[in-house]
């Protein structure tokens, strides 16, 4: 095991709770520690237990890369972390610029409020605070609709502004989605009565033996017979 002795021998206490970030070696390093200070934080532990916890959320090659290391090369959770991140530096990601956010763009189908969350994480990941940029680039990123308009009619001066004019817009569509939903049917139609249509019978040649189809009947031969138009519904 790569851990030293004295890490081995620590015991992790029953209140650490279970860290669920996880690494498999394609992703950020440095994300992926960051994310575990934070889990950890609410825990606390010594850097024999941090140690220990880091090595629980390695899966895959990465859990493979850190079996390979030589035993007991590892004595502190600084070490464990240096090492960590030279090993996985090529999966960093490279830092965001503030023109990269003219590249978010909101999907087709995706709506207004995931957008405005997506776009809100983006912009916390830029050094810098340009808020004139930020509106230029949520309004080219937003599709084109009512919302869309509203910020071409009257323009925005912060993001902090768009959120609130989002949050107003989604909650008045959902007003009037529901508002819909509550309206009864209208009743339909009654069915139109279907009105009787006139057919006649078909020529029977046995009926009309010796005479043609053309040929009517005589005058006493009409007599007593029924006529040959039938009403039919």
């Amino acid at each position: 095991m790569p851990f030293a002795q004295a890490i081995m021998d620590t015991v992790i206490p029953a209140s650490i709770v279970v860290v669920k970030a996880s690494f498999t070696g394609v992703e950020d390093p440095e994300a992926h520690l960051t994310a575990f200070h934070t889990q950890m934080m609410l825990s606390g532990g010594s850097y024999a237990v941090y140690c220990k916890m880091f090595m629980s959320t390695l899966q895959g090659t990465a859990l493979e890369w850190f079996v390979s290391l030589p035993t007991g090369h590892i004595t502190s959770f600084q070490q464990f972390s240096k090492l960590f991140v030279d090993r996985y530096i090529v999966n960093k990601a490279l830092p965001m610029v503030s023109y990269d956010l003219f590249d978010v763009r909101q999907h087709q189908g995706e709506s207004l409020r995931d957008y405005l969350n997506r776009f809100g994480a983006q912009i916390v990941c830029l050094p810098g605070k340009d808020e004139e940029m930020f509106v230029h680039a949520f309004k080219k990123g937003v599709l084109h609709g009512p919302f869309s308009e509203s910020l071409i009619r009257s323009h925005p001066a912060t993001f902090a502004e768009i959120r609130r004019r989002a949050v107003a817009h989604i909650t008045a569509e959902s007003e009037v989605a529901e508002k819909r939903g509550n309206v009864a049917p209208n009743k339909p139609w009654a069915q139109t009565r279907i009105q009787p249509q006139r057919t006649r019978h078909p020529y029977d040649p046995k009926k009309n033996k010796g005479r043609g189809p053309g040929r009517p009947k005589s005058s006493t031969a009409l007599r007593g017979t029924s006529s040959s138009w039938d009403w039919q519904t």
